[in-house]
């Protein structure tokens, strides 16, 4: 903390890489000390660019993410998308998700590349132009609440509310019941046509197949 303390002489406030906070909030040392302690660091936070040091050229998470060595059913990006669906399928919270993707790192052979915190999976994943859309769903799966949809509160096929349902059965406006996450496929295509040899392989139907009736 006093290493990073010293990059801000002007300010009160920094921020914290307790496992919880992943420097995307801003206390004053004595909190960051007790979260730290309490909560843990961030074990993936190893370039401490929030706090003074210079950024490296190259981060890990646009490095080799999609390398292979063959032996795996996964890569480091399909896994990850992987559990990303299960997040949403079982709404995780963000900090049970970290704590998912530690114990998976912990499971993993010593040196994987597996993030290591929610702000980790979310760095990678933007750094691949992955980005996602949240959206609401009915709760049986009949519609997604978008186009004419938008601005129902009820679906309109099995008439069953859009918003989540309290203990207390008293129903949270507000707050969908089912949200799904969307992964656009046109990023993707467009990061795949990247590589040439890749590309070639895409458009070998349009460009190379043999039409001979």
């Amino acid at each position: 903390m006093n290493l990073g303390w010293k990059h801000f002489l002007t300010t009160t406030h920094i921020r914290c890489p307790c496992v919880k906070c992943v420097n995307l909030k801003v206390f004053g040392v004595r909190i960051i000390r007790d979260h730290v302690y309490f909560n843990g660091i961030d074990q993936s936070y190893k370039n401490w660019t929030f706090h003074g040091e210079p950024w490296e050229a190259t981060t890990n998470a646009s490095r080799n993410v999609e390398e292979d060595d063959g032996h795996s059913r996964y890569t480091k990006l399909s896994a990850l998308v992987k559990l990303y669906n299960l997040k949403a399928k079982h709404g995780m919270s963000d900090v049970c998700f970290t704590e998912l993707l530690i114990l998976q790192g912990d499971l993993l052979p010593e040196g994987n590349t597996i993030p290591t915190s929610m702000y980790e999976a979310k760095k990678t994943l933007c750094a691949l132009g992955l980005s996602y859309e949240k959206m609401h769903a009915c709760p049986n799966d009949c519609i997604l609440y978008r186009k004419e949809y938008e601005d129902s509160t009820n679906c309109p096929t099995c008439g069953i509310s859009r918003w989540k349902q309290g203990k207390d059965s008293i129903l949270k406006e507000g707050v969908s019941a089912k949200v799904v996450w969307y992964f656009p496929p046109i990023p993707r295509f467009k990061r795949m046509f990247q590589s040439h040899e890749t590309a070639k392989s895409l458009t070998w139907h349009a460009a190379r197949k043999s039409i001979d009736g």
